[in-house]
């Protein structure tokens, strides 16, 4: 879990956890809402980001709510695309799912 703070106070967070063998899931992404828009949830993107390619995984996937504007444009602008729903998110509606590779150099490309 990666937790962003602000004079002592934590302000945001993410967490990331194995999803097969070669991809880390980022889960529990949240900004309070005072903070939003201050770039801290690219920030602990990143981070996370980092510290699975660290770990020698090659690409990120999360999942969020189809009604969930700046967290999709998050992801987008992060360079992740939309992929089939996996796992438990197979069938939901509400569920949007998302790829990177994090590997340099390489791209995944578009379904």
């Amino acid at each position: 879990m990666v937790v962003a703070y602000e004079n002592d106070a934590p302000v945001g967070c993410g967490a990331i956890k194995p999803h097969g063998e070669d991809a880390m899931e980022v889960k529990r992404m949240f900004v309070s809402p005072a903070m939003r828009g201050k770039g801290i949830a690219a920030k602990v993107l990143d981070d996370l980001e980092q510290w699975a390619k660290e770990l020698g995984y090659a690409r990120c996937v999360l999942e969020t709510g189809k009604k969930q504007p700046e967290a999709i444009g998050l992801y987008k602008k992060s360079g992740y695309q939309v992929t089939a729903n996996y796992g438990q998110y197979i069938g939901v509606e509400n569920s949007i799912c998302f790829e990177k590779s994090i590997k340099d150099g390489q791209s995944i490309p578009s379904k």
